[in-house]
């Protein structure tokens, strides 16, 4: 059963990217305000549902937040700043668009650059213990989904409509049949002749 809080009676937006690991394509980020009555059972870590539950949530979640906003940090600035500060650079807009001023910002994992003047917390698997970061798991990651499965119809060789840029043994075949393209994260480790573990 997931929390509903960190600290009562304060307005927590809960944070969340998606695509930190991936081989190609942006990392999306998402910030998600609940209304304290939220109660959703299905609700849970992204990570952990099947895509059906994650976009009947997504639906759940965009008609009854406060408030919500996604955001993308791309590819190539991923390659300039690297993956830790696209991740956070994503939240931090997706923050920026909330519509409601968070007085907390839950962030999940353990780094995390402050935000203006609002206190945050970091915590570790925070998708799989507070409701308001499962949330903006759920929309990152669906909201990247999408944003992979168009580019797939582009290139289709990478199968992005299945392994929507991880670094799978048929993607890193792909690339060592295609070469890579314009939508690869330079900077990531590309040589299809790592083993998968």
């Amino acid at each position: 059963m997931l929390q509903s809080f960190f600290q009562e009676n304060t307005i927590e937006a809960g944070c969340d990217e998606a695509g930190r690991g991936c081989l190609a394509g942006p990392v999306f980020a998402a910030a998600v305000i609940l209304p304290p009555d939220f109660d959703e059972p299905l609700l849970n870590d992204s990570k952990k549902m099947s895509a059906k539950n994650r976009y009947l949530l997504r639906d759940i979640i965009e008609g009854k937040a406060v408030a919500y906003a996604v955001a993308k940090v791309s590819h190539l600035e991923i390659d300039k700043i690297n993956i830790l500060n696209a991740s956070i650079k994503a939240m931090h807009l997706a923050i920026k668009k909330l519509k409601v001023t968070p007085q907390l910002l839950l962030i999940d994992g353990n780094r995390f650059k402050r935000y203006e003047s609002v206190p945050h917390k970091t915590i570790v698997s925070g998708d799989a213990i507070y409701m308001s970061i499962a949330a903006a798991s759920i929309l990152a990651k669906t909201y990247r989904d999408d944003y992979m499965n168009k580019l797939h119809k582009k290139f289709p060789a990478y199968q992005w409509n299945s392994n929507k840029g991880y670094p799978t043994v048929l993607h890193y075949a792909a690339i060592e049949a295609n070469g890579i393209c314009k939508h690869h994260r330079q900077s990531f480790n590309l040589n299809p002749q790592i083993k998968i573990r």
